[in-house]
Formats: C-alpha cells, structure tokens, sequence
C-alpha cells in the first residue's frame, strides 16, 4: 500500500511541531522541505523526513515534489510561513491539490496593495504613505504627524517595524530599512503609517468564520514585541461582533476565505482599526485557541489540506494565556534555568526555552528576541494570570553584557 504524505514547505519552531503531530494523527507522513532545515530543532528531535531543496526556487519544489509522488500518494502540501504560503498556493494549483490562491495571498502580503484593497473597500485602516527615499519618509511623517510606524512593504514578525516619535528616531530607522540592515535587504519600499492607539486585538479565522480572537499586550516602545497573549481577549459582545464584522469584510476585500488567517486590530477611540491581514496562521495562537475553545485550528488546517471539511464548534470555555521571555540586555547567555519547576505548577500547559548556554543574544527588536514562552489556562483570566506569574518567577537566567570596545 503506498503511503500518504503532507508536504511542508519550511517549518515554524511554534506552530511546526503541531502540524507535525496532526499529519501523524491522520496516518500522513509528514515531509518538510526547507532550504535549511537545521534551523528547526524538532525535525531532528522527532525523526522527521526532511529535504533540503531551495524554497524560493518554484520549479525545484515542483520537481521535488514530482519526485516524491512518485513513492508517496501526496496527500496535500501546505507551508506555515507568510514567505512561502503563495509558493504553497501555486504548489496546490499545480498539483491539482485544495489549497489558498496565490494571486490573493500575493496582494496580502504586499502591505502597500493590502492598503489599497482595504481603502478602496472602506474599511478602516490607518492613514498611510509609500516612501522610496528618506526624504519621501520625512515629508510623509509630516503629512500624518509624529509618532509614525515605519515599516518594510514586505515581511512578518514585525521584523523591521518600529514606532518612531520624533525625527532621531526617523532618520535611523530609515537608514537602517534602507541601508541592507534588515534581515530581508534593502528596503527601498518602507510604509509610513499613523499609529492607531489603543490595546491590540488578533482576530484568528478559518475559512469564513473568526474562531478566536485573542489580546496582545507588549513591551515598551519603539518596537512591537509582544510579552503576553490572552484568550479570549476580554470584549464585550458588541466589540467582539464588531471586530468579526470588519474580518469578514478584510477578507471579501482581499480575496481570502480559503483556509487560516489572522487579522490584527487596534480598538481605538473610533472603533477597530485594521493593522494587519495576514493570510496564514498566527505563530503561538493557535495553542491558546485550542485551550481556550477546545477547536483545534491546526488540526482542522490540516483537514482543508487533504480535501476534508472543517469542524469549528466550541468545546469548552477557559482563559489560556502565554507570557514571553524576553531579555532585557545583549550579550552572552551564561545560563537559563527553573523550566522544569515552572512547568510543575499547577496549571501550567507548557515551558518552552528556544536558546541555549553560550547563545549570543543580540536583541532585534522582533519575534526573534525571545528566549521562550509559558502557556496556562484554568477557568478564569485572573486564576490564568496568577498561575503565568508563580511559574515565571521559578525562571531565571543570567546574561554577560558584551565586551566594550573602545577606539
């Protein structure tokens, strides 16, 4: 009998191993193909069958692809990056497989085009400018009035996105998006953006329907890095059905509707303001969705892939929450430790630590700063939030701060 595979295109080091084990649960095995597949640690952990193959190359995915069909019946191919999720898209089409349009997911994924779309269709969204030079950011910021978001036109993870309040501000992060400092190159298209204020809500949906919606709380300015994420964000019905109206309508907008994405909002004192539509699952969402609602996304994810139907009912109802570690220096990590203590806390799901000893840590300003997460739930937010605090003060490590160098 000829064996059943689910083809991932890169891996996620949050949400990959749930993808992983849900191929398993379905008899699928799942093969990831990555360009450098030691950058995820569970692959090797677990055993998993890995191909290193350039990813950004459509043509080698299709004849790698078309080599394993010829051992495997190819259940679905799907990919857990924003990066990819077109190539994913385009992978489906070819293969004759359910998967999301890739003309849709490249108009998300370009910010500049999402705004547009989202504009032309009313919904609201924050004021915004294209820069191509710094003097184009300049006189944008003057338009829309300090404090700003710059942005890159394209990327995830708030990777490169920085709130600038005054004009220091401005011209370094413009040098430093257009100066080949960001991790993507130069960034010669930055978005200049309003900054909506207000607390920050991430709708998460499958399909046509907003499963979740979840809020961020993160740490100072001016970079966006999220320290704790709580669901269900606490709303009242009236915002809640507000911030599932404008989701629908983001996706009408962007042609989406087909498998997950997530939608970021900031409740301002005019109502839900879109931040973001990303065409994908949220990293780390998904846990505390499953926890919170008993409706496993990833698992129904998985389902769309092999060509079954969905099932998003509500199990259950309790607060789950995750509290990110985050360093507060750079330097040498001499030590991390108590994971095992916290993770004996009652209530306690998961301790996960992403860095080792003798890791240097350089902080970027992204979700690439972390050194782990803690996820609890129990019936009540305030129960959930005293659990995450007993656990995360068991965790501890030390940094030693880099030498100086003095010229």
């Amino acid at each position: 009998m000829v064996r059943r595979a689910l083809i991932l295109v890169e891996g996620h080091r949050s949400n990959g191993p749930l993808y992983v084990r849900a191929a398993q649960r379905f008899g699928l095995d799942p093969i990831v193909l990555s360009a450098d597949p030691a950058q995820y640690d569970y692959l090797a952990a677990e055993n998993i069958e890995t191909i290193r193959v350039d990813t950004s190359n459509f043509d080698a995915l299709v004849t790698e692809c078309s080599r394993l069909n010829a051992s495997y019946d190819i259940a679905g191919i799907t990919g857990l990056k924003e990066a990819f999720y077109a190539t994913v898209g385009k992978l489906c089409r070819h293969f004759n497989l359910p998967g999301p349009n890739p003309t849709s997911i490249e108009g998300c994924c370009d910010k500049l085009v999402q705004r547009q779309l989202l504009e032309k269709a009313g919904l609201p969204i924050p004021a915004y400018r294209l820069a191509v030079t710094a003097k184009d950011v300049e006189s944008s910021a003057a338009e829309i009035g300090l404090p700003v978001v710059l942005k890159p036109v394209v990327g995830s993870g708030s990777t490169g996105v920085r709130l600038c309040r005054d004009l220091d501000e401005l011209a370094e992060h413009t040098n430093f998006l257009s100066g080949g400092k960001h991790p993507l190159g130069p960034s010669p298209r930055i978005l200049v953006e309003e900054f909506a204020q207000g607390p920050l809500y991430v709708a998460n949906l499958m399909e046509n329907e907003v499963v979740g919606i979840t809020a961020y709380e993160f740490g100072p300015p001016p970079h966006f890095i999220a320290h704790e994420y709580i669901c269900p964000a606490p709303l009242t019905d009236t915002e809640h059905q507000r911030i599932a109206q404008v989701s629908l309508s983001c996706l009408r907008a962007l042609g989406l509707g087909w498998g997950p994405s997530n939608i970021e909002f900031r409740w301002t004192k005019l109502g839900p303001v879109v931040i973001e539509v990303n065409p994908r699952m949220a990293g780390g969402d998904p846990e505390l969705i499953k926890l919170g609602y008993g409706i496993d996304l990833v698992t129904e994810h998985v389902k769309l892939v092999i060509g079954e139907e969905c099932d998003l009912r509500k199990r259950h109802s309790q607060a789950a929450a995750t509290r990110c570690l985050v360093p507060d220096r750079d330097g040498i990590l001499d030590w991390i430790g108590g994971g095992r203590r916290a993770a004996a806390v009652p209530g306690v799901v998961q301790v996960k630590f992403f860095v080792e000893p003798t890791t240097p840590i350089i902080r970027k300003g992204d979700y690439r700063d972390y050194l782990g997460y803690v996820i609890a739930a129990s019936p009540s937010r305030a129960q959930t939030e005293a659990i995450l605090q007993r656990a995360v003060d068991l965790i501890n490590w030390s940094i030693t701060p880099l030498p100086t160098i003095c010229g």
